[in-house]
């Protein structure tokens, strides 16, 4: 079955009676106690044996919880996942905010990276042309999926009020067209430096038509206001630096200060408070989580996207 956000935050607060309820302030749970139906029951047992399979309360899940499965295949560093077990384990806040990021259009949390391509054909349908207005446009004919394109007219203005003028440089790119950047920079790189410049054609997010490319896209845009600026206010919009300082070894790919990918306000917020700011974590836990083999009979009938939506 499915558990509406609203039913989960009303069942979560039954399964952990004793836990105060710190959400986050960016993405509070929907409903209340005014209107809110008393929940089933038996979606009750179904989500209260689910919480205890998450965090190995279940006798049968005492050695092996789901939640440990999960991290275990994430491929995350020891020390985050050792937080996210003691975070589920008490309360129900994680949950919560997870659940709120699988809403919503799958693309938005898709991992796309050096393990993980697009559908050489994959092409978005709702592809808009940038128009300058509020933010500039450094060349014609820039695409982006519309929610992308709405997202950074909102958060150009919010910048235009600040002071800041932001500038897009590059969106949507075709399988087609990744194939003639990447083998430039083949050709005038070579092969090792290029492959941490540049996706190969079916592996970038630019095929998502979710990436913006901002102002020079090179290293001096972190120093400039529109870098700094869209660093700090950038996932109060739904935007994410996809390749942070530091985390080559993680995303593939060395410093990119300019790319941002947009991936909503609800998981470029859960990316901030739970993952520390590294989009490449949080997408790789929620693939582990929607590739993750339900053998919990909670698990029976969900309709959470699996392996087949990666």
């Amino acid at each position: 079955m499915r558990f509406p956000v609203f039913l989960a935050a009303v069942l979560l607060g039954l399964a952990f009676p004793s836990c105060e309820r710190q959400r986050n302030p960016a993405n509070p749970a929907m409903g209340g106690e005014n209107g809110v139906e008393s929940p089933d029951l038996e979606e009750q047992a179904d989500l209260e044996e689910t919480i205890a399979a998450l965090t190995g309360g279940a006798a049968e899940q005492a050695e092996a919880g789901i939640l440990t499965r999960v991290l275990n295949g994430a491929g995350l560093p020891p020390d985050l996942a050792v937080r996210l077990e003691a975070a589920v384990a008490e309360s129900p806040a994680f949950v919560l905010d997870l659940l709120a990021c699988l809403e919503g259009d799958p693309f938005l949390r898709r991992l796309v990276d050096k393990s993980h391509p697009l559908p050489e054909d994959y092409e978005p349908e709702d592809l808009v042309e940038l128009v300058p207005g509020s933010y500039e446009v450094n060349r014609r004919g820039l695409l982006l999926r519309r929610p992308a394109a709405e997202a950074l007219e909102r958060m150009a203005v919010a910048a235009r009020t600040d002071g800041v003028v932001l500038a897009a440089s590059s969106a949507y790119r075709s399988y087609n067209y990744q194939v003639e950047v990447y083998g430039r920079n083949v050709r005038e790189m070579g092969q090792v430096v290029a492959d941490r410049e540049s996706a190969r054609p079916g592996y970038s997010q630019h095929q998502m038509g979710l990436v913006v490319d901002f102002g020079s896209i090179d290293d001096s845009f972190a120093q400039t206001r529109a870098g700094r600026w869209i660093l700090e206010h950038g996932s109060r919009f739904g935007w994410s630096l996809s390749f942070p300082d530091g985390y080559e070894e993680a995303t593939g790919y060395r410093w990119e200060s300019w790319h941002y990918r947009y991936v909503g306000e609800d998981l470029s917020a859960f990316i901030d408070l739970w993952f520390g700011g590294i989009q490449q974590y949080a997408l790789q836990f929620i693939h582990a989580w929607q590739g993750a083999n339900w053998e919990a009979d909670a698990w029976e009938g969900a309709s959470w996207e699996g392996p087949g939506d990666s």
